[in-house]
């Protein structure tokens, strides 16, 4: 964060100073809730969470440097207290799941307010561009895009992860300096307002908005209101600002007369409508595509994509319509693209083993749009190695209401569409029984397991003795795909960590 002394956080928060703080001390570090992260000069905000409650690391954090911390009590250190109080009706960060007093809430809304006071300082006297990531699917892996392709004109902060709620965002919001040149926000919604929230505190002047798809349509009720709530960041960008919208998607490009600003866009599927596009489309071995990448700033560029999957081309012209936007030249954002790797835990994270096994971690989290793209990578992989066999290991997707059996059922399509031969089912509820049943109907060998422990063993079990009839087994260079993949609840990582432990990779 940019330097500030205690009086002004105190000022901008609407918090008053303990008897310990000076006014004059000068924050100068970075804003943190993990008090073993905290360094000279720091922040440490002490959020109450679901185990421990940051007031009570509050001398650790001193110890290690903090300047002050952020409180709603006295806690006989340096500190600016805020009140607490209830969180926002419709929260997208189940804060009150945890904040019985609204202690939590109350530290969010200070650092929100920081945030917000921060960001603008930054926009209107260091010349900060904002951009804004939404849509159903495909956040995470474009925020990391585009944060790869702005890092070659500038400095640039990107969340870790998927720090795209009201906690997240703010704390990605405070890493910025006045030597950053570019933000980008990934921005999420599990309601109306929620996307409409985030820009106040840091108002975008690109906004992305990738898909409207089914995450979360037990809460929306309808893809329609999933698209009302998507388009809150178009709606929040200022004239001089650029609206980036998927061509491919009619929720997404209807959003175009909800903006002021002007709007460019982008198609995947080689629409020479679109300002930015992809023709000649191949996957290799592995999923990963390469394509020719039309834009409006000159010559067609040639991308080879180090991430996997076809879903990410429409991901990879969303980053380039931002950078050339943003004044970056066509063939600096295609060697951009070209060299980028997943950089977020968890998200289509592909590894081979010195067996020839490969393993698709994309278990962080799950929706029916960002199911099907993991099931066509598996797919793809496991075609372009004939007489392996390609296992799914999937659990609940979670949050998608009343036609989540139906939802479930349908992946087996896809994995019969696909030519996938196995399936190892992670838990057991109405959803997850649909999915095994209908898998069968398509003879899917599927086997139901209880928790993550016991589909590792299956897999493993599985992957130790040879496929019937295959020949050389052992000293093929490329053998079975396995891919990981559920809702975040689900844990299903540990799966994959598993199946990697004690492996050499590639």
């Amino acid at each position: 964060m940019i330097p500030m002394t205690l009086a002004r956080i105190a000022e901008i928060t609407g918090g008053r100073l303990s008897p310990e703080a000076d006014p004059d001390a000068m924050v100068t570090g970075y804003v943190e809730f993990d008090s073993r992260k905290i360094g000279p000069g720091g922040l440490f905000v002490a959020f109450p969470g679901a185990r421990v409650d940051g007031h009570d690391f509050v001398d650790k954090a001193a110890e290690a440097g903090a300047t002050a911390s952020l409180t709603t009590r006295e806690v006989g250190r340096p500190a600016v207290i805020v009140e607490k109080r209830p969180p926002r009706e419709g929260d997208n960060s189940d804060l009150a799941a945890n904040d019985p007093d609204g202690s939590a809430a109350g530290v969010v809304d200070g650092m929100s307010k920081l945030a917000a006071a921060v960001a603008r300082e930054l926009a209107a006297d260091h010349g900060l561009q904002i951009v804004g990531v939404t849509g159903s699917a495909g956040k995470t892996s474009t925020k990391d895009l585009i944060a790869a392709v702005l890092s070659r004109a500038g400095e640039t902060v990107a969340p870790p992860g998927s720090f795209n709620n009201e906690i997240g965002h703010p704390y990605t919001v405070l890493r910025c300096t006045e030597e950053t040149d570019y933000l980008v926000a990934e921005m999420s919604a599990r309601g109306i307002g929620h996307i409409a929230h985030l820009a106040t505190i840091a108002p975008p002047s690109i906004g992305v908005v990738l898909n409207v798809g089914s995450a979360h349509i037990g809460e929306f009720g309808s893809r329609e209101n999933i698209a009302v709530a998507k388009g809150e960041l178009v709606e929040a960008l200022p004239a001089s600002g650029v609206a980036v919208l998927n061509a491919d998607d009619d929720l997404v490009s209807a959003m175009a007369p909800r903006t002021q600003a002007r709007v460019v866009t982008f198609s995947a599927s080689g629409s020479r409508e679109a300002d930015y596009y992809a023709t000649d489309v191949e996957l290799d071995a592995v999923a990963r595509a390469s394509f020719t990448m039309h834009t409006p700033a000159g010559e067609p560029q040639h991308v080879e994509l180090n991430v996997f999957g076809a879903h990410q081309v429409g991901n990879a012209l969303a980053a380039a319509a931002v950078g050339v936007e943003l004044g970056v030249d066509a063939a600096t954002v295609a060697a951009a693209l070209s060299s980028a790797h997943s950089v977020s835990v968890n998200r289509m994270d592909v590894n081979t083993r010195t067996d020839g096994v490969t393993v698709i971690n994309d278990a962080y989290n799950a929706n029916p749009e960002s199911m099907r793209a993991a099931i066509a990578a598996l797919g793809y992989t496991a075609a372009a190695r004939p007489g392996v066999r390609s296992v799914a290991v999937l659990g609940e997707m979670s949050e998608l209401g009343a036609g989540a059996v139906e939802e479930h059922a349908a992946l087996a399509d896809e994995l019969a569409r696909y030519r996938v031969t196995h399936l190892v089912v992670v838990g057991r509820t109405d959803a997850l029984d649909a999915l095994g049943e209908r898998a069968r109907e398509h003879g899917i060998q599927t086997a139901v397991v209880d928790d993550t422990a016991e589909a590792a063993d299956a897999v493993r079990e599985l992957l130790a003795a040879a496929p019937a009839g295959a020949e050389d087994w052992r000293t093929r260079e490329d053998r079975d795909v396995v891919l990981v993949k559920a809702s975040n609840a689900a844990r299903l990582w540990a799966v994959a960590e598993s199946l990697l432990q004690r492996h050499t990779l590639r």
